[in-house]
């Protein structure tokens, strides 16, 4: 037999469970918004429909049979079980996800310090960050906007965030021990934190860094070589070395004085953090706002 052909209808088993929790006709229709009345006519449908009978009415009110009391139990437990799935789903309905993906130092240090101010304008949108140092990943089908460190003539129509700007950094204690540096030469000879990256990667490496300042000094071989920015800035912190800091990524370091930036020798490139949509064709409303909010607060 069908299922909807063993089943009571649905109203009548919502207006039998609170008839039943309420023991009284009269504060179920209450609580349904229709009549006293009109409950006692769902429950006495429900009760010819099943055979038996649900309630013994007494005074001022009614009491479960035990055929009731079976019924109740098991509509009860399932009303609510239904009634949770359908807030769920409403929820996920109503509920807006970006997933953005980025390397873990642009999370880390410029991202997730300035994302409350994009949470408290929009608290519907609920922001997945992804992280990964793989950039294919960073591109993936599910990735509703990518941030990549680039050069301009990859993405020439992405939105350019910030260019890049770096300076040697170190630990105020490391400056100490080993300054002042007053040429190319004694910057060299300083204990390097190494950044590795693969040839699909821009950051700067300390030979590209020279020569972005004109200067045939080579460097020597690092005390400490990393694959993951924020460790190696920990590292700079700790005094173990210096490091690249690259502005916007280190400005709160500097600040708080965590690290110190030897801002003489600044060098640049044309590379940078660019906004990057790896499915363009589909933008939402929610994806717009954020675009929007980078575009406000890009540098």
């Amino acid at each position: 037999m069908p299922l909807h052909d063993q089943l009571p209808t649905l109203q009548a088993l919502v207006t039998f469970e609170a008839a039943a929790r309420h023991q009284n006709f009269t504060a179920a229709a209450k609580e349904l918004g229709t009549t006293q009345s009109a409950v006692s006519q769902q429950v006495r449908g429900l009760e010819q429909e099943l055979g038996i009978a649900l309630f013994e009415r007494i005074y001022r009110g009614v009491a479960l049979t035990e055929s009731g009391q079976e019924l109740y139990k098991v509509a009860r437990g399932s009303l609510r079980d239904i009634a949770d799935c359908s807030e769920k789903l409403r929820t996920h309905r109503d509920k807006k996800t970006l997933n953005v993906a980025t390397d873990f130092a642009f999370a880390a240090f410029w991202l997730l310090p300035r994302l409350p101010d994009f949470r408290q304008r929009h608290p519907d949108i609920e922001v997945r960050i992804v992280t990964s140092q793989e950039r294919h990943l960073l591109l993936a089908a599910d990735i509703d906007v990518a941030i990549l460190f680039s050069s301009p003539a990859a993405h020439p129509k992405a939105l350019r965030l910030f260019g890049e700007q770096v300076m040697p950094v170190c630990s105020p204690a490391f400056l100490q021990q080993h300054g002042p540096v007053r040429s190319h030469k004694g910057l060299a000879s300083l204990p390097m934190l190494k950044l590795r990256v693969d040839d699909s990667q821009y950051w700067f490496q300390w030979a590209d860094y020279f020569a972005a300042r004109n200067s045939q000094v080579e460097p020597g071989e690092p005390v400490l070589t990393f694959d993951n920015y924020t460790l190696l800035i920990q590292a700079a912190i700790a005094g173990q070395g210096l490091a690249l800091g690259w502005k916007h990524l280190v400005d709160e370091m500097l600040s708080n004085g965590l690290l110190v930036g030897l801002e003489e020798y600044s060098a640049r490139s044309d590379n940078g953090y660019y906004l990057v949509e790896p499915q363009p064709g589909t933008r939402s409303l929610a994806r717009q706002a954020l675009l929007d909010w980078f575009e406000e607060i890009s540098v």
